[in-house]
């Protein structure tokens, strides 16, 4: 009997992405805001209640790191009580949970990529709100991976590839920032690799034990690599020189900064890496350099402005 998956947040990038690679592992109802909003725990019950899923994926987020300095209550319950409410229902449904979490409950003061077991210390309304998710979820569902990611991009939603693209084509000069450094993570990525978590849920489920027990809990989920928002902004320039996108800024003046140049409400770590070793070694997996995804949406993305002329 087929599995049935339920996505939440299936407008956002990573949502988007994983009602594509869930689509051969089941039955896949995904919901958006208007049917399963967060911010309201009963209807977030209602819903696991009448759709019973086998599996439950929570791409559904606060995401506004700057306004959640503004709203840290909502943040909160958005992030961290409906993460909760979320792990109870699966609690009681023997369902699996798989959470998205984020860099953000790192202070980024360490001086190498950062291991699932390091010290959360997270700095801003936004990584307190998902820390509080993270530690809701391990204390009400035993069966959950939480996959821990940053600094997500794809073709579909808003993200720091798509502002840089249109920086690029607006301006003369572009002053990034250049002292935070972590490694661009495709949302197709996220969505294929938990697909491989939730297809080996599934055969383990029906019986087959090869690889059991299976390995829940919390793991780091990023592309290999590493670099800085505004090497990743130089990138991006380069590509879309290469594919004939006109651009008004050279590439020189692409310009360096520090984050205190550029301040904002919310604390961004300086250091977003993230160890990826747990992750593949439990699963079996090869995570691609950051470089191809962004060459690959860049692809998807340049070909369309062509295509509008």
């Amino acid at each position: 009997m087929a599995m049935k998956i339920l996505v939440l947040g299936k407008n956002g990038q990573v949502g988007f992405e994983l009602q594509r690679s869930m689509a051969m592992l089941g039955d896949v109802v995904a919901v958006a805001r208007d049917r399963c909003d967060l911010a309201q725990p009963d209807s977030v019950r209602s819903v696991l209640r009448a759709e019973r899923p086998d599996v439950i994926l929570n791409a559904a987020a606060y995401t506004a790191v700057d306004k959640a300095e503004q709203e840290p209550d909502l943040a909160n319950l958005v992030n961290g009580k409906a993460a909760g409410v979320l792990a109870e229902e699966a609690e009681a449904a023997d369902a699996l949970l798989v959470h998205y979490s984020t860099d953000y409950v790192f202070d980024g003061t360490k001086a190498g990529a950062y291991r699932e077991d390091d010290e959360v210390a997270p700095q801003s309304a936004y990584g307190l709100s998902k820390l509080a998710g993270e530690q809701a979820i391990r204390q009400a569902c035993a069966k959950h991976v939480i996959l821990r990611t940053s600094w997500v991009f794809g073709a579909h939603g808003a993200n720091f590839l798509k502002t840089a693209l249109r920086l690029a084509r607006q301006r003369d000069a572009v002053k990034i920032v250049a002292d935070q450094f972590g490694a661009p993570t495709w949302a197709a990525l996220i969505a294929d690799v938990t697909a491989h978590i939730v297809a080996r849920y599934g055969r383990e489920k029906a019986g087959n034990t090869e690889h059991s027990p299976f390995p829940y809990g919390t793991y780091h989920l990023a592309a290999s690599g590493e670099t800085t928002w505004h090497g990743y902004a130089v990138l991006v320039a380069q590509l879309a020189k290469r594919a004939g996108v006109n651009l008004r800024v050279e590439l020189d003046d692409i310009q360096p900064i520090a984050t205190s140049e550029y301040p904002l409400p919310a604390y961004r770590p300086a250091n977003s890496r993230l160890n990826t070793v747990k992750l593949r070694e439990a699963f079996g997996l090869t995570l691609p350099a950051w470089q191809a995804g962004v060459t690959q949406v860049m692809q998807l993305i340049t070909e369309q402005i062509k295509a509008e002329g």
